[in-house]
């Protein structure tokens, strides 16, 4: 076996930042189970990846290869395009501080979140009945006080004057809802019947099943409800420090965070490429936060734990704090919505001061600025099962407002397929405790960023769509921005997502 002499690896090396090489033997030690640094290692190192660098250099730009980039070629990819925004950015270039006094915290604080595993697949129908009707009933309470209805009437009572009814959105077959199927489920207070609905009077209209609506309108026979009005559901107020608002009389400085949701690696391959790519787009921009949903589809336990290893190792001289939400995608974890946090026994006592491990949905308090996420594609979901006939709005404000309007990570009822739902701690766990002031929801659609009726809603997509780079968000926020004499002001300053 021919030996790698000290002048052969030293020109090896000179082709590439002394960084750089720390993060590609990173990558290629974790695939290999975690290698020791020795000749006989280093010797395969340089066999599968320096000099497979040379080979790759003609290779497809849009394809993720072992081709180690510098500085300027960083650069040009993390910047090199901005596929969406929101607000602008005063000065030339997107940098953060890392900052590492700013807060992030689970908004409703330790003794009401989701903070440990838990038992499941024990969930009886009837308790998820009892769920259902509680949710029916807690929103026809909010919308029954905002809209100063006197009262609600049963659904399937015969009247010949308008009524106004309250239930849930539901669907009369298998299939998918239309504006043929639509029924309306009561709840038990209202006798739990399902009435047919018809909607040809409304002229705007959006429904998904699992709705919670009000309806104006006729059941002369008791058999079908001709619908003539819909009421809007209500957003939950936004989150206010009165304290802190008192104390400040400036506006804070801005915090930079990231957005990134997984995959990792390519489908084609193991090789954690793309992670280099966000940890030397940390370590240059050096963002105040980092929000990582994991999706490690490729890997079991142990490899997990190497990957978030690479990821401390990478961005500890950042002071970037790091918050790791998990998906059901994570073959290692729970699967199980809600979803509980990770656990990472082995973090060192340092790291584990800018860690924070967060539940699958969760709400945080970064920086003073209200963060709402969902690591499950529910834009997806919805999106697949919501009829509209509606003017002037497209599909995505839809469903983000219908999250808001339902108070709820995941509205939609019956869930999909793939989504393993607990319905006892989805009601615990599951619903927005207040309108967040930027909502999180990555999804396999087109990313996008909305203003939804005060909150920036942002769709990063995945960081890989495939075999090619995908998109990240970034976003600029500030915990007191200054506001136009009675109207509130959003403390995100501008959204960008960039392709990766």
């Amino acid at each position: 076996m021919a030996v790698v002499t000290a002048e052969e690896l030293k020109l090896e090396l000179e082709i590439i930042k002394g960084q750089d090489i720390v993060y590609e033997w990173v990558a290629f030690s974790t695939t290999k189970g975690q290698l020791k640094l020795s000749l006989n290692n280093l010797e395969t190192f340089e066999h599968e990846v320096l000099n497979k660098r040379q080979k790759t250099k003609g290779s497809s730009k849009n394809k993720f290869s072992t081709t180690t980039r510098d500085v300027h070629s960083i650069q040009d990819l993390a910047r090199g395009e901005v596929v969406a925004m929101f607000g602008a950015v005063q000065g030339p270039r997107w940098t953060g501080k890392g900052q590492t006094a700013v807060h992030v915290q689970l908004l409703e604080g330790l003794d009401d979140s989701l903070t440990n595993s838990y038992k499941y697949m024990f969930q009886r129908l009837r308790d998820v009945r009892d769920v259902l009707t509680e949710k029916i009933d807690l929103l026809g309470e909010e919308l029954r006080a905002h809209f100063s209805i006197e009262d609600f009437s049963p659904v399937s009572l015969p009247a010949q004057d308008t009524v106004t009814v309250l239930g849930q959105v539901c669907c009369d077959s298998n299939g998918k809802l239309n504006a043929q199927s639509v029924l309306l489920e009561a709840s038990q207070e209202h006798g739990a019947r399902q009435v047919p609905v018809d909607v040809s009077e409304l002229k705007d209209y959006s429904l998904f099943p699992g709705q919670v609506v009000v309806m104006e309108g006729m059941n002369t026979s008791g058999s079908r409800f001709v619908a003539s009005k819909l009421y809007e559901g209500v957003p939950l107020p936004f989150y206010s420090c009165p304290e802190i608002k008192q104390e400040m009389s400036e506006p804070s400085e801005p915090v930079m965070v990231l957005v990134v949701c997984g995959p990792y690696t390519p489908s084609d391959s193991l090789a954690y490429d793309p992670l280099i790519d966000l940890i030397n787009i940390i370590n240059k921009d050096r963002p105040d936060v980092c929000v990582l949903k994991v999706q490690v589809t490729e890997t079991f336990e142990s490899i997990f734990s190497k990957c978030v290893d690479s990821i401390m190792d990478g961005t500890r001289g950042t002071g970037c704090k790091l918050v790791f939400v998990p998906s059901q995608r994570d073959v290692h974890h729970h699967y199980i919505y809600p979803q509980p946090p990770f656990t990472l026994p082995d973090l060192k006592k340092d790291d584990a001061q800018r860690v924070t491990l967060a539940p699958d949905p969760c709400t945080l308090l970064i920086g003073g600025v209200t963060f709402g996420m969902t690591s499950t594609d529910i834009l997806f979901y919805m999106g697949a099962e919501e009829i509209s006939c509606a003017t002037g709005s497209d599909r995505f404000s839809r469903i983000m407002k219908h999250m808001l309007t339902q108070r709820s990570y995941y509205p939609l009822y019956p869930p999909a397929e793939e989504v393993n739902m607990d319905y006892e701690r989805f009601q615990q766990y599951g619903q927005l405790p207040l309108t967040p002031d930027i909502l999180i929801v990555p999804s396999e659609l087109r990313y996008f960023i909305k203003d939804v009726i005060g909150c920036v809603c942002i769709n990063p997509a995945r960081l890989t769509k495939g075999q090619v780079g995908g998109t990240y968000g970034r976003l600029l926020i500030q915990q007191n921005p200054v506001q136009e004499e009675g109207k509130r002001a959003s403390p995100c300053i501008a959204a960008q997502v960039v392709k990766i």
